[in-house]
């Protein structure tokens, strides 16, 4: 027989209960939830990386995005072509000071790090060069 009658009879759970002395751990969920808090980014922050990418779309410089959901971060990859690796990474991390806020990464090289998604985005304002010639 695959499975005995006696692991499905009626008082199966007291048979259970006296052998391994009740239930002894006890998970709050929302214990774990409030430790894997889920970082993304709110609509003016996605308006604001949309506006840029469509812009930069229009140019011909960028062709596709993604946005990823890890823990502890929320990042905006920007490609230039949709089967490589990202050519930029907007991230954001919760905390304030050193440990949190926003970095706009080119593969593995930091290019910037601020307080506010405007303050990291300013290394892609076009510089105008005037040239003479």
């Amino acid at each position: 027989m695959l499975y005995p009658h006696s692991l499905f009879c009626k008082n199966s759970w007291q048979r259970h209960d006296r052998k391994h002395n009740g239930m002894t751990n006890l998970y709050r969920l929302a214990d774990q939830k409030a430790r894997r808090r889920i970082v993304s980014f709110d609509r003016r922050e996605l308006s604001r990386l949309l506006n840029l990418y469509s812009m930069r779309v229009a140019s011909g410089e960028w062709r596709d995005y993604a946005i990823d959901f890890r823990p502890g971060m929320a990042i905006f990859s920007i490609f230039r072509h949709t089967a490589e690796q990202p050519l930029f990474a907007i991230a954001k991390v919760p905390g304030g000071g050193s440990g949190g806020g926003y970095m706009v990464y080119n593969g593995p090289r930091k290019l910037a790090h601020g307080d506010s998604l405007e303050d990291v985005l300013r290394v892609f304002d076009r510089k105008l060069k005037l040239l003479l010639g």
